[in-house]
């Protein structure tokens, strides 16, 4: 049977690295004060007197949307305007299919250009060598300075099979860097999986509406393959996962766990917390379980691994994950698009925000990285996005580390280091964990 958990707001975003409450229901407003008006008798000032007096007669449509993004951007790198466009592809990410090159992407405000996030596995960016912290400079020879992120992606957007030409700076290169892709209908594998002898490896890729099914297809394929009495446990894959929706976090985490929170979320009012509850049933009989993580690894990626580590069901090896603890509510605005709205954060089970801090791994496993990418690739992190919201936890280590998987398993160092230990191969005294210290965050 499939086990579903029933959210008031579900939710749902893949665009940048975000986990989204998709909220419809209208909201309620405290009214603004007189002062508020007034300045909002200014911005109509100024609106029209660009709009009769500018040295060339501008859109005005661009100019209303522009200042919207102006006002989102200057909360957090997470708030936007989203146009009918930008939100039907919002939509159509969610359910796992859309047109593009396949990277998650952000605006670096210190540079002003549009930043990768990551990659999206097998998809034509990352075949075309677009690596985790480069910096698109020029879309087809045009500079993305002075561009918004929606324009930016506006740029990059474009029919099936024609090609793009992206110049992208990265740390260590001696000269921009000139890359052709070729657009495509990007079909989102939510998770992949394959049999390493006797321990089953499962990767989540991003979190869309296929994910838990497509999860609980991939363990029931395993256990086919590999007889209950030979299997030694399981692999939870979540580097650079960059995250997606917010029930399908839950529903994976649920799927590991018998008891206890997975997951709240904060907002401005008391009475807007929320707290989301496994259920019964583990989906692996209770089988070991090694969650890997990197800087890639973003949001609903982190609420998974956040909730297993604390509950001590799962060891958590990797290095330090991006730290996006924040939840952004969708609220549409009829066929005007939507705002995206930071509106809550979330805490692991045992109350920790990762806002900026990131999941510090149970044992930190680094993965070198190849001669050819060294000074290339940065860490990368949450609290490294110039107007992120201050993590209560946050410290000057900030959150975030290199994100790197070699392409082939032989040179996985990480991967390696879980299979050792779950054949007990190799010994740590994070594994296995001692469920009895997760006792105080049951709830």
């Amino acid at each position: 049977m499939i086990r579903k958990v029933s959210l008031i707001a579900a939710g749902v975003l893949i665009g940048g690295v975000s986990v989204s409450a998709l909220q419809y229901a209208g909201t309620s407003a405290v009214a603004a004060n007189s002062e508020t008006y007034k300045q909002l008798t200014i911005f109509g000032d100024v609106f029209e007197r660009v709009r009769a007096q500018y040295v060339t007669p501008p859109e005005e449509k661009d100019l209303v949307e522009n200042a919207i993004n102006g006002m989102l951007t200057s909360l957090d790198p997470h708030s936007s305007y989203l146009n009918a466009d930008d939100a039907n592809d919002m939509r159509s990410q969610t359910r796992g299919e859309f047109g593009g090159l396949g990277i998650e992407v952000t605006l670096d405000r210190d540079s002003e250009l549009v930043k990768v996030i990551t990659p999206i596995d097998d998809t034509p960016a990352s075949k075309a060598g677009v690596l985790a912290g480069d910096l698109i400079s020029e879309i087809n020879g045009e500079a993305v300075r002075g561009l918004n992120l929606s324009q930016a992606v506006d740029k990059m957007r474009g029919p099936v099979g024609s090609s793009i030409n992206l110049t992208v700076l990265r740390e260590g290169a001696d000269a921009p860097i000139e890359i052709e892709i070729t657009r495509a209908i990007i079909k989102v594998k939510a998770v992949k999986f394959r049999v390493e002898d006797d321990v089953g490896y499962i990767r989540v890729i991003s979190f869309t509406e296929k994910t838990y099914n497509d999860l609980d297809a991939a363990i029931k394929k395993i256990n086919e393959e590999v007889p209950a009495d030979k299997l030694k446990g399981y692999v939870l894959d979540l580097r650079l996962n960059p995250g997606g929706l917010l029930d399908q976090a839950i529903n994976v985490s649920d799927a590991f766990l018998d008891r206890g929170e997975i997951v709240s979320t904060r907002g401005r009012n008391a009475e807007e917390t929320r707290r989301y509850n496994s259920r019964p049933g583990d989906l692996t009989d209770g089988k070991p379980v090694i969650v890997l993580v990197n800087g890639g690894s973003a949001s609903a990626s982190e609420i998974v691994a956040g909730a297993l580590q604390d509950h001590k069901r799962a060891t958590v090896i990797g290095t330090r994950s991006f730290g996006k603890g924040s939840v952004q509510t969708i609220i549409p605005l009829g066929d005007h698009g939507a705002l995206r709205l930071t509106t809550a954060l979330y805490y692991t089970p045992s109350g920790k925000s990762i806002q900026g801090t990131g999941i510090k791994p149970d044992i930190i496993v680094q993965q070198p990285l190849p001669e050819e990418l060294k000074g290339r690739v940065r860490e990368t992190g949450e609290s490294e996005l110039r107007g992120h919201i201050q993590g209560q936890d946050e410290t000057d280590e900030g959150s975030g580390s290199i994100a790197y998987v070699p392409p082939e398993a032989e040179d996985d160092e990480q991967l390696g280091y879980a299979l050792e230990l779950l054949r007990g191969e190799k010994t740590d005294p994070a594994f296995p964990p001692n469920a009895d210290q997760a006792a105080k965050t049951d709830k």
